[in-house]
């Protein structure tokens, strides 16, 4: 029983390298803004259960510690860059809504 356990955890964490790579090329060449973020929290979940897998296949305990706070990191790190996308697209949008009313303005 113990080596189809050992099989089926590596079987699992191939499939989630190849996971992984999936959401880096979708991290790279989103079409947008949101995609991109979307697919680095992805990354950061699939990199924790990586860490849970080996953490089983290893029979470490302190793993599971390690990715307890790879998840707070990562959950921070989508948090900032979510913050930092939706102050960009304010800013954005507020110079193209003077832009416009300075057109106007001119036009009248």
């Amino acid at each position: 029983m113990e080596v189809f356990l050992h099989y089926f955890i590596i079987v699992c964490l191939i499939i989630l390298a190849l996971c992984l790579i999936c959401c880096l090329y979708r991290a790279i060449k989103g079409p947008s803004v949101s995609d991109r973020i979307v697919a680095v929290n992805m990354i950061g979940s699939c990199a924790i259960m990586m860490i849970l897998l080996i953490s089983v296949f290893l029979n470490e305990a302190f793993l599971v510690d390690v990715s307890l706070l790879y998840a707070m990191l990562s959950f921070l790190a989508v948090v900032v860059l979510t913050k930092v996308y939706t102050g960009a697209y304010m800013e954005k949008k507020l110079k193209e809504e003077k832009t416009k009313k300075e057109e106007e303005k001119e036009n009248d």
